[in-house]
């Protein structure tokens, strides 16, 4: 049998997640927001989609990313977005996403509670 134990990536987070699956967040500086529904301890997209990003505006990798459900005024979408870029949303609205109804029950208290069985 072949070992793999080389060949498997140890992730250490370089601070811990200020927000949970459930939370609804915004960022902070681009005009949407969103229902968190992943956590990656650090980043863990491709070089590709990190490099896209303008060097000026490229976060650490070493913090949680957030996978959301997200919307803005014009459209919903699935984005990823580093902690530092994120804060909570106060408004108390439900998100529109089509997608919540699958994984979460509903709002309550400003936060979306998980379905039970609902996996990312």
């Amino acid at each position: 049998m072949a070992d793999v134990s080389s060949k498997v990536k140890t992730i250490t987070p370089g601070e811990p997640a200020r927000f949970s699956i459930g939370d609804v967040v915004k960022h902070r500086i681009y005009p949407f927001r969103g229902v968190i529904f992943d956590v990656d301890p650090v980043f863990m997209n491709t070089e590709e989609w990190y490099l896209s990003i303008p060097e000026h505006l490229r976060p650490r990798k070493d913090q949680p990313f957030y996978h959301l459900l997200a919307e803005n005024e014009e459209t919903t979408y699935i984005a990823y977005v580093s902690q530092q870029n994120l804060l909570p949303d106060e408004s108390g609205q439900p998100c529109r996403h089509p997608k919540i109804d699958e994984l979460f029950e509903g709002l309550r208290e400003g936060r979306y509670i998980l379905r039970r069985g609902a996996t990312n």
